[in-house]
């Protein structure tokens, strides 16, 4: 359980709530979080059992709404969750693992590490670019959320696939349009 970069927080948090959307639940078993915190850069061990699947669902739906939300709330949120969830920064080298930063408490559980890393890495990426840079996709049969620190180029899609399908299907309704015309 540990901090590398600021881009990987924000990257956990994102890919966390990503989770769940409208495609099928992502997250059915505590093995799934296994093999999501080792995608995301976590080593073994990681022991999970059915009480940690729960606490990390709902840690993503308590993320969620950050991205969701006007920012004064959204703030509230992620404050919330850090005064829950994280402590002063500390260093540590448990386990042989080089020597790294934790956030959460010591024995924290993988659900409480996720609250305080992704809280504190949401709010470290609101501060440095501004709540506009956190969104949702604005294609209508999607869900996904992503960031933007791209200065001065809004975002509005997760991704190219999303903008294009979008862009495509507004064509076709408009041409569709003229020939009812």
């Amino acid at each position: 359980m540990e901090i590398q970069s600021p881009d990987r927080l924000v990257r956990l948090a994102v890919d966390l709530v990503n989770t769940r959307t409208r495609d099928p639940e992502q997250l059915n078993e505590p093995g799934d979080v296994r093999t999501f915190l080792l995608e995301h850069g976590e080593s073994e061990p990681i022991t999970l059992d059915e009480h940690d699947l729960a606490e990390v669902r709902a840690v993503r739906e308590r993320i969620r709404p950050v991205f969701h939300t006007e920012p004064a709330a959204a703030a509230r949120l992620l404050n919330e969750l850090i005064e829950e969830y994280a402590v002063r920064p500390y260093l540590s080298d448990h386990d042989g693992s080089p020597w790294h930063l934790h956030v959460a408490k010591p024995g924290a559980t993988w659900g409480q590490w996720l609250a305080a890393t992704t809280a504190l890495g949401l709010a470290g990426f609101a501060a440095g670019h501004g709540f506009a840079a956190i969104g949702t996709c604005a294609a209508v049969d999607c869900e996904r959320v992503f960031v933007n620190a791209a200065e001065r180029r809004p975002r509005r899609f997760c991704s190219p696939t999303c903008s294009s399908r979008t862009r495509v299907a507004s064509y076709r309704a408009r041409r569709s349009g003229e020939r009812e015309a």
